[in-house]
Formats: structure tokens, C-alpha cells, sequence
């Protein structure tokens, strides 16, 4: 049985679980582990001591670990691992690295046919300043929506694509993690702009700061205005929970059922390295 939640909101978006992850036993607990992410949609493990094995053992508690990650950035040896971070040695970037500034609000993966299912982040070096990873709630976000413009949304359908982030992403910084690399070649996809939970039903919005070109079916001014109220009102401060790192956190949330982002990091005071794993 998983010790007593401690949650982040009244709401009940986000908790925090006091356990050693590296137990046996906590392993033994993958239903309690994954009916708790989808009740609370984020889940904060402070003060754990993992290695690459033990990182992904967890991941597979919630499903099936996914091992296409971009090679520039993946662990070797260990599939499905990720490094995520602003350190640069002999002039080389050794993890994924999206600028100084704030991140686009997104969802892992929303460029592909199938958006990641839960994402897992794990702090080896935190900055004593800035680099938080912000959570949207956009499942109660949605529910919040006024009933005329969830009947407006409800059927409609956006176009994600990786070109268009990373383009917007060189606009705005000079530089993009996607530019280049395996990912580069994705298709543009479609998803819904109202997802429904293929595990609670619960209903949430898919939104993306950049990786959403336009909304199907409308004019232009139309989408854009359309998609910048409903971000506007998603990242609202009521929604989002803010994480201030610290060596040996590990964050967890459900990818399908809020939006991140990373908050502005001055890489030249304040290194940050993370390991990422998702599971399908």
C-alpha cells in the first residue's frame, strides 16, 4: 500500500509520496502508483537516489517504456533514457537544450501520431535559480470552460507539427533542440483539441505554445485567437503547479491530461541535468 499522499492543490492536482523508490516493495506497487497519477495527474518523489536501471524500472510501473528518443540525446545503454540539460562541454551541448528563456507550453510528443502517455523527470544537478518545470491542469481547465465554448471545441481538430516548432523555436532563440536530428522528419499530424483519457474519460485540452500550427476548418485570425484564449486560460496561475528542482527530485505526471513547460534558466550561473524516461 502507497504511504499517505500529501497533496499540492486543494483540487487535488498533484500530490507528493514520501517513499524510497529504489525499495523493492514500491515496485510491487505499480496499480497503486498509476490509479494515484491518474487521480492526481502529477506525482513528486523528493529526496530519491537513482541510477539509469532504477529510472527505468520505475517507468515501467506505468506502461510500456518508449525507446524511440532522439539518439543525439539518449543514454547509451539504456533505452529509453534521455539527458536533459543546459551544461555545455568543449562546445557541445550533452543534453536537450531549448534556450535560456521560458519553454513553449506543450505535451511530449504531440507532433506524433501518439502522444506520450506519462513522462518521468529526474534531477541530478538542480540551479539555485529558475529552471522550474511548470504544470498546466488543463483536465480542470476544461472542465472550467464555459459550456458555449466547450460545445465550440468539442469537435475540433488541430495540426501539430515539428517544422513548426522548431522554426518558431529559431525565431525566438536562435537555436532549436528539433531543428535537426530524428525527429526533424515527422509528419504533421492531427489531434483533437479535447482529448478524452483512454483510462479515467476524463476530458482535458491539447494545446502547444508552438508545436500547433492551426486549428482545422479555420480562418487564420480565427485560430490563432481561438487558441490563444484557450492557452491563456489553461496556464492561468489557478492551473498550474510550479516545481522548484532539487537534486533527487523525481516528477511524474500524466502527459495526456496537462501541459509543461520549463521557466526561464540562465545556463552561464545555473546548471540543471535531468534524465527523462516516458513510457507509450
Amino acid at each position: 500500500m502507497l504511504p499517505a499522499l500529501r497533496p499540492l492543490h486543494a483540487d487535488g492536482f498533484g500530490a507528493v509520496l514520501d517513499t524510497d523508490l529504489t525499495d523493492p516493495q514500491s515496485l510491487g506497487l505499480a496499480e497503486d502508483l498509476k490509479e494515484a497519477l491518474h487521480r492526481h495527474r502529477v506525482l513528486v518523489f523528493p529526496g530519491q537516489h537513482l541510477n539509469h536501471a532504477d529510472l527505468l524500472a520505475i517507468a515501467a510501473c506505468f506502461g510500456e517504456v518508449d525507446t524511440d528518443v532522439d539518439r543525439r540525446y539518449a543514454v547509451g545503454g539504456f533505452p529509453g533514457l534521455t539527458t536533459i540539460s543546459n551544461i555545455l562541454e568543449d562546445g557541445h551541448r550533452v543534453g536537450v537544450y531549448d534556450g535560456d528563456q521560458e519553454e513553449e507550453w506543450h505535451a511530449d510528443n504531440c507532433f506524433k501520431p501518439n502522444l506520450t502517455g506519462v513522462t518521468l523527470l529526474y534531477s541530478v544537478i538542480a540551479p539555485n535559480q529558475g529552471g522550474q518545470t511548470r504544470i498546466a491542469d488543463a483536465t480542470t481547465a476544461y472542465a472550467a470552460l464555459p459550456a458555449d465554448v466547450r460545445q465550440r471545441i468539442e469537435n475540433l481538430r488541430a495540426v501539430h507539427s515539428i517544422q513548426h516548432l522548431a522554426t518558431l523555436q529559431n525565431q525566438a532563440s536562435g537555436q532549436s533542440s528539433v531543428a535537426v536530428g530524428t525527429l526533424a522528419l515527422q509528419p504533421e499530424v492531427e489531434h483533437p483539441l479535447v482529448l478524452t483519457h483512454p483510462a479515467t474519460r476524463a476530458r482535458s485540452l491539447l494545446l502547444g505554445s508552438m508545436a500547433v500550427r492551426h486549428v482545422v476548418g479555420l480562418a487564420s485570425q480565427e485560430s490563432s485567437s481561438l487558441l490563444a484564449e484557450l492557452l491563456a486560460h489553461v496556464t492561468s496561475p489557478r492551473y498550474v503547479y510550479s516545481h522548484r528542482w532539487k537534486a533527487g527530485d523525481l516528477l511524474v505526471w500524466d502527459n495526456r491530461a496537462v501541459l509543461h513547460t520549463a521557466s526561464p534558466c540562465d545556463s552561464s550561473r545555473n546548471q540543471r541535468l535531468l534524465y527523462r524516461a516516458a513510457v507509450r
